[in-house]
């Protein structure tokens, strides 16, 4: 249930005075800065391109502005269905029983939004990297597949741990390790008891400080448990291990108590992915991968070699290239500088190789079944052994970087391999983001304010009264300033096709039906939709075609948004000498070549798709809209298809 305003009015006031009282952390600072200033723009117009950017370069998703507004609330009291989305799964706050969080539902323009922010995972939205924690803990106690290289005993107790964790977020045992990278076991001090070590050990790994220090059948008292962890906490040099044990009940301040450390370790295990796996990444030539040897041991710890061979496009071509490296360890440490070997042929197809940790890997499903059952990948050898994945080095690298951190920033000219990437290691999280990336920055520049058929240019840098062939013909005479279409949709619905994407399915109707004049008259479109129709079997006369559908709803949507207020929601079921007007417009043109739609620039009033002046941009809308449907039922005419 939403509270009531008077509701909202208190919870506010109480919010205030715990944040300034010190006892509860801003969760909505006011940002006063041109970025957030730009995000809080591209949220009013919808613009989800460049709301994903800026998100990628860090803006400050839960700011709020002078007048208290989130990108959140401006994003939902403006409708914007799949921006309220994107920031939910970005990490917008929008945590039930607090001020921001009811005023955004309170003020979501419509019931879909609404519902939307009602059935949203709220704990999701409030730590997006619980999955990532939870695996961190969840290490401590895994049997199988094994993953720990380091025992720490006691008298009355082993703990199976991770070096490279340890390393990670310990600066003692950094040091100790990297002196040492070959130990297998550490005897602890015995005058400390095992609960201070595994309170401590516990908080290392992400798990809950337990509010009970001592159990029933131990002996030892909590002032000596409390004793052990002060000195462990310093040897160790954790320093926030305190304030988990000391804080209150409020459960506000334990979530963020909680983030703070995600936080942390987060950035000390960010840190060490980029010190030792992206920078130990070795190059090979393809056929010389059988040559390099890694021991167990070794300083990055690593205990396998992912490899990624280079795309035959990408290879070296011409001068020699420099020698690759052989490494054969014989001591714990990384193989540096290359080997001796003469340049390398022009055409030799080049690998790299990333070392890597099973603890990490096995988040997905795919290297968790590799390396639990019965597969060779299983079994240790003397030598690490190397896994080949296929995809490029570019898009291995964003996963390994989701695997470790959980964060990955996805350029979209590497989005769509990803998401096979991503499909075939069974990381669904990675999928749902690469589908973001491509929903997102595939959008290109938009304001859903207004229309690209309208004179005077959109966002995308061109004038939206130009046709697709108008365009060819101009950048063959001027170097274009940026490409018209930032993804082949053809690729991306196939894509959605093949996988079963439903988001992005959506956004391939939604990109063809704002664009549907450049790609009406298109072979290779019609060809599209044919092969939606043909998806389903024992096709009846009376079936419909999903794609074709969905881009009817969203043509609707795109002109919808622009008339419905001005009471013209009649044209859109064709009714009035206006759809009539615009039907024999089209029949007219289909016997036109194809692309021959002119749109020269009005001299009274504006230019439709079919060639004629209009009043106004509601009366061009009205006119664009019934000379799209017309084209639509031209070219199922042509298909034999009824739809």
């Amino acid at each position: 249930m939403v509270m009531t305003k008077y509701g909202l009015e208190g919870k506010l006031h109480e919010e205030h005075r715990l944040i300034k009282d010190g006892i509860l952390r801003d969760d909505n600072p006011l940002d006063q800065s041109d970025e957030f200033n730009e995000f809080l723009v591209a949220c009013r117009h919808g613009d989800l391109r460049k709301c994903q950017e800026l998100i990628n370069l860090g803006v400050n998703i839960n700011g709020k502005d002078n007048f208290d507004y989130t990108p959140l609330i401006i994003a939902s009291l403006c409708g914007h269905y799949e921006l309220v989305q994107l920031l939910l799964e970005a990490g917008a706050l929008a945590e039930r029983n607090t001020f921001q969080g009811e005023r955004c539902i309170y003020n979501a323009l419509n019931d879909r939004i609404r519902n939307l922010l009602l059935q949203y995972d709220f704990s999701k939205s409030s730590d997006p990297f619980v999955y990532w924690s939870s695996h961190i803990t969840a290490l401590m106690d895994m049997e199988t597949p094994r993953t720990s290289d380091i025992t720490l005993t006691s008298d009355n107790r082993a703990f199976k741990l991770h070096k490279f964790l340890l390393a990670a977020r310990s600066p003692y045992f950094r040091k100790k390790l990297e002196a040492q990278p070959d130990t297998e076991t550490w005897k602890l001090a015995t005058a400390i008891p095992d609960e201070s070590f595994r309170v401590v050990l516990r908080y290392i790994y992400l798990g809950d400080v337990p509010r009970d220090l001592s159990s029933s059948r131990s002996d030892v008292s909590d002032e000596a448990i409390l004793t052990g962890i002060d000195k462990i906490s310093k040897q160790l040099e954790v320093d926030h291990l305190w304030e988990a044990i000391l804080e209150g009940n409020d459960r506000r301040l334990a979530r963020q108590r909680y983030q703070d450390e995600v936080g942390r370790a987060l950035k000390q295990v960010g840190d060490f992915f980029q010190a030792n796996i992206i920078g130990h990444k070795m190059v090979v030539d393809t056929d010389h991968v059988d040559k390099v040897t890694w021991k167990h041991g070794n300083s990055i710890f690593a205990d396998i070699l992912l490899r990624a061979d280079e795309p035959e496009d990408e290879e070296q071509d011409g001068s020699p290239t420099p020698p690759d490296l052989f490494p054969v360890q014989s001591t714990p440490g990384i193989p540096i500088g290359p080997a001796n070997a003469a340049p390398t042929e022009r055409g030799v197809s080049k690998s790299v190789l990333y070392p890597a940790h099973t603890a990490m890997l096995i988040r997905s499903d795919y290297f968790e079944r590799m390396f639990s059952g019965d597969f060779v990948e299983s079994r240790k050898e003397d030598k690490l052994r190397v896994v080949t994945i296929d995809c490029s080095p570019a898009v291995l690298e964003l996963v390994l970087a989701f695997l470790y951190t959980e964060t990955v920033v996805c350029p979209l000219e590497h989005a769509l391999e990803l998401l096979y990437a991503a499909d075939m290691l069974f990381l669904d999280a990675l999928k749902a983001k690469a589908a973001v990336a491509i929903s997102t920055l595939g959008s290109g520049r938009s304001n859903a304010l207004v229309d690209r058929t309208h004179g005077g240019g959109g966002g995308d840098g061109h004038d939206r009264s130009t046709t697709k062939q108008q365009q060819q013909q101009h950048q063959s005479q001027t170097p274009p300033v940026e490409d018209v279409e930032p993804i082949n949709i053809y690729d991306v619905i196939h894509a959605a096709w093949d996988l079963r994407v439903q988001r992005l399915e959506e956004f391939a109707a939604r990109y063809l039906a704002g664009r549907l004049e450049d790609y009406i008259d298109d072979a290779e479109f019609q060809e599209l939709i044919r092969a939606s129709a043909d998806r389903i079997q024992k096709r009846e006369e009376t079936d419909t075609i999903e794609l074709l559908d969905d881009i009817r709803y969203y043509l609707s949507e795109r002109f919808r948004l622009r008339f419905e207020d001005a009471g013209l929601d009649d044209i859109l079921q064709g009714d009035g000498d206006m759809a009539a007007a615009a039907a024999a417009a089209v029949d007219d043109d289909a016997e036109a070549p194809s692309g021959a739609v002119t749109s020269a620039p009005a001299t009274n009033g504006v230019r439709t798709l079919d060639g004629e002046a209009a009043e106004d941009e509601f009366s061009s809308d009205a006119v664009n809209y019934q000379v799209l449907l017309g084209k639509i039922d031209s070219m199922l005419e042509r298909l034999h298809l009824d739809a």
